[in-house]
């Protein structure tokens, strides 16, 4: 589906609700950052109000990491803090004030808390990261919490080159990266496809 379409959709459904909440999800490195944004920017020149709650901003620190022994999985399903993220979304639905919500930094790898404000105008909050869909507890307390949901598939093989490709853009030579993609990040995109409940949308690529 292109841009147009989807946001043709996405304002339809919501043509008749105050806040709506887009749920956009898929494997790590599908694309769902750039559609997301691209999505809200595209609300935005349609005349509406849109704003993007990343899941990334939820990622547990370094420390309590290593403290329980999964520094190595990081981006793994149990390296969330699913409470918090849960919590803040309940406050997202009730859109009874600005929501402030953190941010992940890459290059830096840490959660910036309070970095971006889901403010009591934005009628459209589209949230995006790998878990949302996913079949195993505690994220099954996800089921029912959006009003669309969009699955982002490109398949294992573009998958594969995209995640290689971007811990070689970090700076990781051609061993380190193909450890970090191959021992956690396509572990975890298969768990996603594999494991993910249904979707309104499914889309290949972006």
């Amino acid at each position: 589906m292109s841009i147009k379409s989807l946001v043709d959709e996405i304002l339809k459904r919501a043509a008749q609700s105050g806040r709506f909440i887009a749920a956009i999800a898929g494997p790590p490195g599908a694309g769902k950052s750039t559609l997301s944004e691209a999505l809200a920017g595209a609300i935005a020149e349609a005349g509406g109000s849109a704003a993007v709650l990343p899941m990334d901003g939820f990622h547990m620190d370094n420390a309590v990491l290593v403290e329980k022994g999964l520094l190595a999985r990081k981006g793994a399903p149990e390296t969330f803090d699913v409470r918090s993220f849960l919590a803040t979304l309940a406050a997202v639905r009730a859109d009874d004030g600005e929501v402030l919500v953190p941010v992940f930094d890459r290059s830096r790898e840490l959660a910036i808390a309070s970095a971006r404000i889901i403010a009591p105008q934005t009628r459209i909050v589209l949230v995006e990261g790998n878990y949302l869909l996913l079949d195993e507890a505690p994220w099954t307390r996800l089921d029912g919490a959006f009003d669309y949901t969009i699955f982002v598939d490109p398949g294992l093989e573009v998958l594969e080159r995209r995640l290689l490709q971007r811990w070689s853009d970090h700076g990781f030579d051609d061993e380190a990266a193909r450890s970090k993609a191959y021992g956690n990040d396509i572990p975890n995109a298969r768990r996603v496809v594999e494991r993910r409940r249904p979707a309104d949308t499914v889309i290949r690529d972006f």
